[in-house]
C-alpha cells in the first residue's frame, strides 16, 4: 500500500520535473531561436504626478521586461525644456520596481503641463495634467476633509434612503414584488458600472487589468454564495433570511462604494474634477436609491424586539456597511492612489452586487413557489418587469447630476 503511494505521488511529480529540465534547456539553447530584440525594449509607467511647493514629483513603475535607467527630463506644455532632476532610491529601476523622480520645477497652479522621462536607451514616456492644483499632503486636516468628503457621498445619501423604510413597509404584495425587482434593477445598473469602470481604467500590461477584474469577480461572487450558504445553515445570530439578504446587499453596495470612493479621492487629489461642490450633490443624489436597495428585504420583517424581528441598531449597521466604506475609499484615492486596487474594488463589488441580484431573485421565486396564487411575488410579471426597469432608469437619471 505504501508503495503504491510513493508511485502515484511520483507520477504527480515526473511532470513537473521534466517541464523544469526543458526549461532550463529551453533557456540555455533558445531552441536554436534568436529571441533578442532589434531595439531595447522599455516601458516606464506614471503612477502620479504630485505638485508640492516648487516641485514635481513624478511617482514611475518600470513594466518593461528589464531594468531601465532615467537618463534625462523635460518639462514644459507647447514648449519642453530639459529640467534637473533627482531619482529615489535610484535613477536605474529593476522591472516592477518604483521610482521618484523629483523635478524642482517653479510651476503655477491652474496651467497645464507635460512631463517627459528620457531613458538611457532614448525613449520617452509621458504624462501631462491640463490643470496643475497642490496635492493635498497627509495631515490631520486634510484627512479630516477626505473623511467629510466620503461621508457626504456615501453615507448620508444611504441613511437618507433608509428613511423610507416607513412608506415602503405600507406596500402590499405587489408593491413587495415591485421593491424587490425594482432593487434588482439598481443593483444590476451598479455592477454593470461598476465593471465597465474597471475595464475602462488603464494598467500597465504587467497587472493584466482583464484579469484583475476576473479574479474580482469571481472572488466577491462565489465567495459570498458560499458564505450566504453556511450562515444560512446555521443562521450565526441572523434573525431571519431577510435580514442576511439586507447584509449582503449592504456589503455589495460597500465594496462599490469603496472603489468609488478610490476614484473620487484620486481625481480630487490630481486636481482633475472641475466642480468639486456638483460631484458631490450628484453623488447624493445617485446614491439615495442605494438606501432603499439595503432595506428592501427587511421591508415585511417586523421591526422591533422580538425573537424574529429585525432590531434597529440593524438598520445603522446596515446604513454602516453600505456608506463608511466611501470614507476609507475617499482617503486612500487621495494621499496613496493605486489603479490595481481600485481595479480590484470596483471588480469585487460587481461580483457582490450581482450575487446579491441572484439571492433576490432566488427568494422571490421560492416566494412564489411556496404561495402560487401570489402572483405579484413572481418574477416574470408585468408589475416585477416594469419594477426592474424603474430601477435602471433610476440609476441612469440619477447619474445625469454626476458631473466628472
Amino acid at each position: 500500500m505504501s508503495r503504491s503511494r510513493s508511485l502515484v505521488w511520483l507520477s504527480a511529480l515526473l511532470p513537473v520535473v521534466l517541464l523544469g529540465a526543458l526549461l532550463v534547456v529551453f533557456y540555455r539553447t533558445s531552441g536554436g531561436l534568436r529571441f533578442e530584440a532589434p531595439a531595447p525594449v522599455e516601458n516606464i509607467a506614471f503612477e502620479r504626478l504630485v505638485f508640492n511647493g516648487d516641485e514635481m514629483v513624478a511617482h514611475v513603475r518600470n513594466v518593461g521586461p528589464s531594468e531601465t535607467t532615467i537618463a534625462q527630463v523635460q518639462v514644459g506644455w507647447t514648449n519642453r525644456a530639459s529640467w534637473e532632476f533627482s531619482v529615489e532610491p535610484s535613477a536605474t529601476i529593476p522591472r516592477l520596481g518604483t521610482a521618484r523622480v523629483h523635478i524642482p520645477y517653479p510651476w503655477v497652479a491652474g496651467e497645464p503641463y507635460e512631463v517627459v522621462l528620457f531613458t538611457a536607451a532614448g525613449l520617452p514616456f509621458s504624462t501631462s495634467v491640463d490643470v496643475a492644483a497642490p496635492t493635498p499632503q497627509f495631515n490631520a486636516d486634510n484627512f479630516g476633509a477626505f473623511a467629510m468628503l466620503g461621508i457626504y457621498v456615501g453615507v448620508i445619501p444611504v441613511f437618507l434612503g433608509i428613511l423610507w423604510l416607513p412608506f415602503l413597509r405600507q406596500l402590499g404584495k405587489a408593491g413587495y414584488g415591485f421593491l424587490l425587482s425594482l432593487t434588482v434593477g439598481l443593483l444590476v445598473f451598479l455592477g454593470v458600472d461598476a465593471l465597465h469602470e474597471a475595464l475602462e481604467t488603464e494598467l500597465p500590461g504587467p497587472f493584466q487589468g482583464v484579469a484583475l477584474t476576473v479574479i474580482g469577480v469571481s472572488l466577491s461572487l462565489l465567495g459570498l454564495t458560499v458564505l450566504a450558504r453556511w450562515i444560512a445553515e446555521r443562521r450565526a445570530g441572523m434573525a431571519n433570511r431577510a435580514l442576511l439578504l439586507a447584509y449582503l446587499v449592504a456589503f455589495g453596495i460597500g465594496v462599490h462604494n469603496l472603489g468609488e470612493g478610490l476614484a473620487i479621492g484620486g481625481a480630487y487629489a490630481l486636481g482633475q474634477i472641475a466642480t468639486g461642490a456638483m460631484l458631490i450633490i450628484g453623488f447624493m443624489i445617485h446614491n439615495l436609491t442605494e438606501g432603499i436597495a439595503v432595506v428592501a428585504p427587511i421591508v415585511r420583517s417586523q421591526i422591533g424586539a422580538g425573537e424574529d424581528a429585525v432590531e434597529w441598531s440593524h438598520l445603522l449597521w446596515l446604513g454602516a456597511l453600505a456608506g463608511a466604506p466611501t470614507i476609507l475609499g475617499s482617503s486612500l484615492g487621495a494621499f496613496a492612489p493605486s489603479p490595481a486596487l481600485a481595479v480590484l474594488f470596483l471588480a469585487i463589488g460587481a461580483g457582490a452586487v450581482f450575487q446579491v441580484v441572484i439571492e433576490i431573485v432566488m427568494q422571490m421565486r421560492r416566494a412564489a413557489a411556496e404561495d402560487p396564487g401570489a402572483a405579484a411575488v413572481g418574477v416574470l410579471n408585468p408589475a416585477n418587469v416594469a419594477g426592474f426597469l424603474a430601477g435602471l432608469a433610476v440609476m441612469y437619471v440619477t447619474g445625469l447630476f454626476v458631473s466628472v
